[in-house]
């Protein structure tokens, strides 16, 4: 953690003076509170903002958390900011789960993705901040190739990646170029949902698990009897939905979702080792028929510190990654895309080398973000 903002330090000052009082008296109308910080975070450029008790407010720019300077925040103040910002059914969840979910907007100032949570038993958020459009390959910096799988007709596109790796940017900007090119039925469940998709070539539902549908699961089935061309699945969570979700891109529809693993073979056996040692003969035999695809990503820091770079991990099912998928051969998947450059692959280190190359990253920085270090030198030279 580095950095302190004046401005912002100034501004949480007079906030943390002001807001007790004025909540007190019943002047401070919903939301009103925090807008003005959100402002801030926005022309920051940061991507996070996190309010935590006893620390000041903390944005992340860059992928680094900044601490404000102000003065540490209070439980009072953490509820004045907070609480006003939830429906009376997300504070029920607040209180049941002790957790919960949403998106909100700010009208000038923009849309987001928020988490409200308990910690050493006080109310704390982090807060996502959201582009006001939704993104393209391009804007990402992420390989033109990735647009062939929109023009599939069936099959399972994963993307994967840790939290904040830009999955959701990456899915939203997938979803986009079928919505623009494509007469479909597209029909999105998150949660919560993110990016607002509106009608174009195609036409768009977005179900919001907790407000639209009980969870994913459900939702999902009830979508493959609404004769949707395109299904987004926010995250396969449970092995109900993964089977349902294989099930569909079997069947006619063209799937995409997002995995928490770091690498496309991490992916595969983390859908394998959700079910039963019984099931996963019949999981590997949908698996290689299903897939399409899997993008693992990641956020790196790029050498002039201003920003940062996506590297991509790509797996193409090839008829010999299949092949192995089905006879569970894993272990040779990595092997399979360091060899299968002419088919579109490529690995994580591979990736990270061209970074170095093309310098976008230093070599330091490349090799504190790859997965296999003994890899990544062979690319380097």
């Amino acid at each position: 953690m580095s950095g302190s903002d004046p401005d912002l330090k100034t501004l949480v000052d007079e906030l943390n003076r002001g807001l007790p009082s004025a909540r007190a008296a019943g002047q401070v109308p919903e939301g009103s509170g925090l807008d003005p910080v959100l402002t801030h975070a926005a022309q920051q450029g940061a991507s996070d903002l996190l309010l935590v008790v006893g620390a000041p407010i903390a944005l992340r720019i860059n992928g680094r958390l900044t601490l404000t300077g102000g003065t540490a925040l209070e439980d009072e103040d953490i509820h004045g900011f907070l609480l006003p910002l939830l429906t009376a059914r997300q504070h029920q969840e607040l209180q049941r789960s002790k957790s919960v979910d949403f998106c909100f907007q700010r009208d000038g100032i923009g849309r987001f993705r928020a988490n409200l949570h308990f910690q050493r038993g006080t109310l704390a958020g982090s807060i996502r901040l959201l582009p006001a459009r939704i993104p393209t390959l391009e804007t990402l910096h992420l390989p033109p190739t990735l647009r062939r799988w929109t023009e599939s007709r069936q099959g399972l596109v994963l993307v994967t990646g840790a939290t904040g790796s830009g999955k959701s940017s990456t899915l939203a900007a997938l979803i986009d170029i079928v919505n623009c090119e494509r007469r479909d039925h597209i029909v999105t469940i998150e949660d919560p949902v993110e990016y607002l998709h509106l009608n174009r070539s195609a036409i768009v539902e977005q179900i919001e698990v907790g407000q639209d549908a009980p969870d994913f699961a459900s939702s999902l089935r009830s979508i493959v009897r609404q004769n949707p061309d395109v299904i987004l699945v926010g995250e396969m969570r449970d092995p109900e939905t993964i089977a349902t979700v294989l099930t569909a891109a079997e069947t006619g529809h063209l799937v995409l979702s997002t995995l928490h693993t770091n690498d496309a073979s991490q992916a595969v056996s983390r859908i394998l080792d959700s079910f039963p040692q019984g099931n996963q003969l019949q999981i590997r035999q949908q698996l290689s028929l299903a897939l399409l695809a899997i993008v693992a990503q990641q956020l790196v820091p790029t050498r002039d510190g201003r920003g940062r770079w996506p590297a991509v991990e790509i797996l193409t099912a090839s008829h010999a990654v299949r092949n192995m998928i089905r006879k569970g051969d894993d272990h040779q998947i990595y092997s399979a895309i360091s060899t299968s450059r002419a088919e579109g692959m490529i690995t994580m280190e591979q990736s990270l080398a061209e970074l170095v190359r093309t310098g976008q990253i230093t070599r330091e920085t490349a090799m504190a973000h790859c997965f296999r270090p003994d890899e990544l030198p062979r690319y380097l030279k």
